[in-house]
C-alpha cells in the first residue's frame, strides 16, 4: 500500500467472551469510522467460543474487505488460564483473517495507549474519549469496540512512518550496495 493512500483497516481487541472490532478508512492523516461493535461468543464451551470468534472475524473480512488488521498482543493477564484463553481467542480471530490475504500486524496495549492517548498508561476511558475525538464519532461506543477502534487507528498512525522507514532502509541497502561495487572493481583475484 502506497502511504497516504486510503486503507481499510480492520483493529481487533480479542477477548474470549467478548472480541471487539472497529473498521476504519484511514490515509494515515484522516480516519473513518466505518463499523464497529462486539462479537459475543456466549457461556458456551471454549471451542465453541473460538468457532465463534472464527466464525465472526470471517463474516467482517467478507463483509468489509479490510487491507490491513491489526490486533492487541496479548498482555500478562492476572494468571496463566486467563492468558492461554486470551491467547487462544487471538489466534482463532488472526486465522480468521487468512483467507482474504489481508496484511496483519500486532500492536502492544501501552504501544496502542501511546499512539492514541499520548500516554502507555492511559484508562480505558481516555482511550473512549479520544478515538471519538478522532473519529468525529459522537454515538457511546462499548469499551472492547473502542480498544478495537483504537487498535486500527494506532495502525493507521503508525503505517505512514512504517512506510517511511522501510524506504529508508531499501535506499540505504542500495546505496551500501553500489559503494561496495565501486570498491570491488579492479581487485580481481589474483592466482
Amino acid at each position: 500500500m502506497q502511504p497516504g493512500a486510503v486503507i481499510r483497516i480492520l483493529g481487533i481487541d480479542p477477548g474470549s467472551r467478548i472480541t471487539g472490532y472497529g473498521i476504519i478508512d484511514s490515509d494515515g492523516r484522516r480516519s473513518v469510522h466505518v463499523a464497529s461493535g462486539c462479537l459475543r461468543t456466549g457461556d458456551g464451551g471454549l471451542p465453541e467460543r473460538l468457532a465463534a470468534i472464527f466464525a465472526g472475524i470471517q463474516s467482517l473480512m467478507a463483509e468489509h474487505r479490510p487491507a490491513a488488521v491489526a490486533v492487541e498482543r496479548v498482555f500478562v493477564a492476572r494468571n496463566a488460564d486467563s492468558a492461554l484463553k486470551l491467547g487462544q481467542a487471538r489466534a482463532a480471530a488472526i486465522c480468521a483473517t487468512f483467507a482474504t490475504g489481508a496484511e496483519v500486524h500486532e500492536y502492544a496495549p501501552r504501544a496502542i495507549k501511546q499512539a492514541i492517548v499520548g500516554i502507555g498508561q492511559a484508562d480505558k476511558a481516555q482511550v473512549g474519549h479520544m478515538v471519538s475525538v478522532l473519529l468525529n464519532h459522537r454515538e457511546p461506543l462499548e469499551v472492547d469496540a473502542a480498544d478495537a477502534l483504537a487498535v486500527a487507528l494506532c495502525h493507521a498512525h503508525t503505517r505512514p512512518l512504517a512506510a517511511r522507514l522501510a524506504g529508508a532502509l531499501l535506499a540505504g541497502t542500495r546505496l551500501a550496495g553500489s559503494r561496495a561495487a565501486r570498491a570491488g572493481r579492479g581487485r580481481g583475484l589474483r592466482r
